[in-house]
This record gives structure tokens, C-alpha cells and sequence, in this order.
């Protein structure tokens, strides 16, 4: 059986914006509450490879990976699957974007399965993706909200009249 999960929300703030911070990966770490780091591997054209590592998870465990990311501008669509996919048979996850009325629709899909021996059935970790995208979705909303507040991507100061 496998898994799957969708999670959505709009962010107001313009696509660009969005689009930059999000597919910063150097800057994940202070975009989501669950990283603590990114090192790029490779980077070809869109395409970059890299590992991830997480806080410590409640039993003080460090989970890290490597990812394939390939991120397409002009389909605002992001394609990503984990290298190593450690307790995951594998984990697929795309990114999709769309200019709204409100700002930015910013949509996760994630399609995996979890190995019988990882600590998590399929169901479970169903369950637990749900939560946590919605919580650093809106952690990031939050984040990207505030940045377009502050002018956006910090161009140069703009010249008084």
C-alpha cells in the first residue's frame, strides 16, 4: 500500500517571492522549523542534489537523506524524490504553484511507501505528513509574509522624491 498526501495554502505575497524563498535550499533551515541543515552536493541546471538533516527528533535521533530536486520556472513545478530514502521504499514529492486573486497557491503532493522494517507503517507516516505540512506550511506562509511586508527580495533602497 502506498501513501499519499496533498496539502495546499495561499500565501499572500507575490508568486516570484514565494518561488524564490522556497526553492532557496541554503535558506531552508530558517524557512522550516524541522531542518538544521542543507549541503548543495551537485547542482546541473535546475536539477540539484543534496542532503538534508534534521533537528533531533524526540528519542534525540538525527534523520538525514539525500535529495534530488528539480525545480522548472516555467511550469511552476518542482520535482523532488529522496536518493536515499532510508525508512521510505521511496518518496516522491511535487511542488506546484499558482499566481491566485489572494497571492500565491503553493501545493504539495507526496507519493512514498515506508519499508516493513522502518519504525512507522505506511498509515502512520500518511497521518504525520499531513500534521507537519500543515504546520510548516504556514510557518512558512508566515515567514514569506513577512518578507513581502518588508519589500520583498531587499532590492536596493529606493530613491526618496
Amino acid at each position: 500500500m502506498s501513501g499519499h498526501t496533498e496539502n495546499e495554502i495561499v500565501i499572500a505575497a507575490p508568486l516570484d517571492l514565494v518561488w524564490d524563498m522556497t526553492n532557496d535550499l541554503e535558506g531552508w533551515p530558517e524557512l522550516f522549523s524541522e531542518y538544521a541543515s542543507v549541503e548543495i552536493l551537485k547542482r546541473e541546471g535546475d536539477r540539484t542534489t543534496f542532503r538534508l538533516t534534521m533537528h533531533p527528533d524526540d528519542n534525540g535521533k538525527v534523520w538525514s537523506w539525500v535529495s534530488e530536486r528539480e525545480a522548472v520556472r516555467d511550469m511552476l513545478t518542482v520535482w523532488a524524490r529522496r536518493v536515499e530514502p532510508g525508512p521510505f521504499e521511496y518518496m516522491d514529492i511535487k511542488w506546484e504553484y499558482e499566481e491566485v486573486p489572494e497571492g500565491t497557491r503553493m501545493r504539495w503532493v507526496q507519493d512514498f511507501r515506508m519499508r516493513p522494517e522502518a519504525p512507522v507503517d505506511t498509515d502512520g507516516m500518511t497521518v504525520h505528513i499531513n500534521r507537519n505540512s500543515k504546520v510548516q506550511m504556514e510557518l512558512i506562509r508566515d515567514k514569506v509574509e513577512q518578507r513581502a511586508r518588508e519589500g520583498g527580495q531587499r532590492r536596493s533602497p529606493a530613491v526618496p522624491n
